[in-house]
Parts: structure tokens; C-alpha cells; sequence
């Protein structure tokens, strides 16, 4: 639940918080691996703060677990599956 515009981020501000490179961000998104909540103007990305940084949380474990990219890939889309 969106409590008010803090819990809000866009990219610039989602990659402050997390320490990752906006380019980052964006492949991730772009995989689908990162989700956003919602285009704001100029159709700019908007992501739940608590939600993508539990998702960047799990990523950074994948990777840590010498995953591949397309690995991470399909642990998420068989994990959407599942739900």
C-alpha cells in the first residue's frame, strides 16, 4: 500500500537509495525483473520503494550465487508463474 510520495521513487531517486547505476535499473526493468509501478510524466518509471528494493535485494542474492542474467530471468517468471 502506497502510504504517501515518499514511498514512491523514481529511477534517479531508486538508484540513490540502493547504490546501483540508473543504467542498471533500467536492464533489469527492461528484463522485467524489475518492476515499476507506474509511468509518471514523460512516461518516467515510478517504483515502489519497499517493493524494488526487496526485489534488488533478492537480485543481488542470485547474483552472489553466480547466476546468470538469464537465470535470474527465469527464476522470476517461474516464480510469477507459480503465484
Amino acid at each position: 500500500m502506497i502510504k504517501n510520495d515518499k514511498d514512491i521513487l523514481t529511477i534517479g531517486e531508486l538508484a540513490e537509495v540502493s547504490g546501483i547505476r540508473q543504467t542498471t535499473l533500467k536492464y533489469y526493468t527492461e528484463l522485467g525483473i524489475l518492476p515499476f509501478s507506474q509511468a509518471g510524466e514523460r512516461l518516467t518509471r515510478k517504483y515502489k520503494k519497499e517493493e524494488a528494493l526487496e526485489r534488488l535485494k533478492e537480485i543481488k542474492k542470485l547474483k552472489e550465487k553466480r547466476l546468470t542474467i538469464k537465470e535470474i530471468v527465469d527464476h522470476f517468471n517461474k516464480s510469477t508463474k507459480e503465484k
